[in-house]
């Protein structure tokens, strides 16, 4: 359960960190938070984090560069990648609108602030709804329903985030102008990938 635990804590960071602009609340976990640090070594040591007011890393550095990079100079939407007309497909017809409504996952297009559901963040908070509910189930005793979100979550790995997302972190960690955005796409790329491999090995060794 902690291994999951820890998978969906990623997750969810993750995602809020590809979804909007950061925040005081999201900046203080992200500035003290000793696991979090850990995991981004370039923005712990940047000397601006420490010397630099919150309000003012924000406004100067931070929310320009996710700007930057979700909405002027890269694409983070999976339809732009395997689509061979690159078009997001902002309609019913994105191929993740079927998996999202048969998991009782909606989106929050006001607060996500997206123009398609196929948008990284969205996928990664997929990804931790999808680890959420397999800890309800394993909670309560319901190993088939806790075997078959473990399926869904490497089926969506391999059939979406991993058929696109690489090439996006890839890009996104070359063109981050600050440490936090450029390790957030490289623990991105990273997770997702040692992620499948665990799940893959998990679900070898399942009965």
């Amino acid at each position: 359960m902690d291994e999951l635990t820890a998978r969906s804590n990623i997750y969810g960071l993750l995602s809020r960190i590809m979804l909007q602009e950061l925040d005081v609340e999201i900046l203080n976990t992200l500035m003290n938070d000793k696991t979090v640090l850990e995991f981004l070594p370039h923005w712990n040591e940047w000397e601006q984090r420490t010397s630099v007011a919150p309000q003012k890393l924000l406004e100067e550095y931070l929310n320009p560069d996710f700007t930057n990079l979700s909405l002027l100079h890269l694409v983070p939407y999976e339809t732009f990648y395997t689509r061979a007309d690159q078009m997001v497909e902002t309609g019913g017809a994105n191929p993740v609108t079927d998996i999202y409504s048969a998991y009782d996952f909606i989106v929050d297009y006001a607060v996500a602030r997206v123009v398609s559901a196929d948008h990284i963040g969205v996928e990664l908070e997929f990804m931790h709804h999808l680890c959420q509910a397999q800890m309800k189930a394993t909670q309560e005793g319901d190993t088939d329903a806790a075997t078959e979100l473990q399926a869904v979550q490497h089926r969506f790995l391999n059939t979406h985030l991993l058929q696109w997302a690489p090439m996006y972190l890839i890009n996104m960690k070359y063109e981050s102008r600050t440490p936090l955005y450029y390790d957030a796409a490289e623990m991105a790329l990273e997770f997702i990938l040692s992620d499948n491999e665990t799940l893959t090995t998990d679900i070898a060794k399942a009965p």
